[in-house]
């Protein structure tokens, strides 16, 4: 048929015990601002490392700027070169090779999804007694329900569940036969919002509406997944006018999708303060891997892109705002990784974390606010013994997805390792 339908949609509850951590602000009796931060965490999709203003860029993000030299900023930070690994890294605290995620993303039609086994971050902190929501794209599968962002610990969800589609109509296609509307509010199509709804303002929109209906004296952990700055490169135009001097179009579209973005990190963090959340918040802000050239996106001046493993594709953007910082307007140079996030905000919330959860993240909390020495000393990017024929996977645009670059980034020890066909990627100190 030549009508379009909506991805008809086909929990897992971890409950671990064993060890309680502090936090910052943790105090005991007392009625003032609840011990447990509030936790807000925002994924930008495709930005490069240039791509921030304090990264010298010509494109403007005073908000980032802003907040970033306010906090710390996370100079040694690591992610993975593609969508599905890493955003799978944040949630589950486990390298891609450990959940089945070490080939590729998580296609539309692919019957896959982080393993059902695995307790995620949204589910450890519920049982730390958060009330968890996302807002965003979710690109960890959604082959049947028991994979959905709703089962997999978030009490809420609104947002996409594949890896790119119109920001405005919501449309996405995975083929020429595979074509439906990807929007959602918990597990059922959102339809109502199928008249150009751009969805950077929508999406922060959303997160308004929860922070404006929540008590901020109960924690709250919020996932902002943007779908921005990731292809197809659509703005309102009016964002478009301060970037005339940018000759090329793509880069000229994609400067004003990122000051976009900054915009609305700007609105959310002034809800925050509206409705009485920020002073015992902690935002984090980081990029899901690096950008793409062929799509505007620049990582100056490291070498590679988006779907390397050059520090292109795997040096992200990051950085944490919080009142709670001990150590403000910092540069944090320590060894840091995506899979980190898991145990330092669960141990921020004062959750329990068990030996076989398999984690592969430190707590490095200390290292951002106090200035310590990060306790991860290496970071296993990647193995593949499957995907070896990389020219095949050129051809399709994606990219080396299994061979490891040399590190360029002067760190003693940085290390490629072949072993016959089976390809071993480990950055080390």
């Amino acid at each position: 048929g030549g009508e379009r339908g909506g991805l008809q949609l086909p929990v897992m509850v971890g409950a671990l015990a064993g060890f309680s951590v502090a936090r910052p602000g943790s105090s005991s009796g007392g009625s003032e601002p609840p011990s447990k931060p509030h936790l807000i965490f925002i994924l930008a999709d495709d930005q490069g490392f240039h791509d921030v203003g304090y990264h010298g860029s010509e494109i403007r993000t005073p908000t980032l700027d802003r907040l970033a030299a306010q906090g710390v900023k996370l100079e040694n930070y690591y992610i993975q070169p593609i969508c599905s690994p890493s955003r799978s890294q944040l949630i589950t605290g486990r390298y891609q090779i450990h959940t089945g995620l070490q080939h590729s993303i998580i296609r539309a039609g692919q019957p896959n999804c982080i393993p059902l086994d695995n307790v995620t971050l949204p589910q450890k902190l519920q049982e730390a007694g958060y009330s968890t929501h996302m807002v965003g794209k979710w690109h960890l599968g959604f082959y049947k329900k028991e994979c959905l962002p709703t089962r997999k610990g978030f009490d809420t969800f609104f947002g996409s569940l594949t890896g790119s589609g119109d920001y405005y109509t919501h449309d996405v296609c995975d083929g020429p036969n595979a074509c439906g509307y990807d929007l959602h509010k918990g597990e059922n199509v959102a339809w109502e919002y199928r008249a150009h709804s751009y969805s950077t303002f929508l999406y922060t929109q959303k997160v308004e509406e929860i922070l404006a209906s929540h008590k901020p004296k109960e924690p709250i952990f919020l996932y902002i997944a943007f779908q921005a700055v990731h292809t197809p490169l659509q703005v309102p135009k009016n964002y478009l006018g301060q970037y005339k001097s940018i000759q090329n179009v793509g880069r000229r579209r994609y400067a004003a999708m990122v000051t976009c973005l900054d915009e609305a990190v700007n609105n959310v963090t002034l809800a925050l303060k509206k409705y009485g959340y920020y002073e015992n918040s902690i935002i984090i802000y980081s990029s899901d891997n690096g950008g793409q050239p062929l799509a505007g996106g620049s990582n100056w001046p490291l070498r590679g892109r988006k779907g390397t493993y050059w520090e292109g594709g795997i040096r992200g953007i990051g950085f944490v705002h919080s009142p709670l910082l001990k150590n403000k307007g910092a540069v944090s140079r320590g060894l840091m990784h995506i899979t980190d996030w898991y145990p330092t905000l669960v141990t921020l919330a004062e959750g329990e974390l068990e030996e076989n959860l398999g984690l592969d993240g430190y707590d490095i909390w200390e290292a951002i606010s106090e200035g310590k020495p990060s306790p991860r000393t290496d970071i296993l990017h990647n193995i593949d013994p499957l995907y070896t024929r990389a020219l095949n996977i050129i051809q399709r645009g994606i990219s080396v997805f299994d061979l490891c670059q040399e590190s360029k980034t002067g760190q003693k020890g940085s290390a490629l390792i072949f072993l016959g066909y089976h390809v071993q990627c480990w950055h080390s100190l």
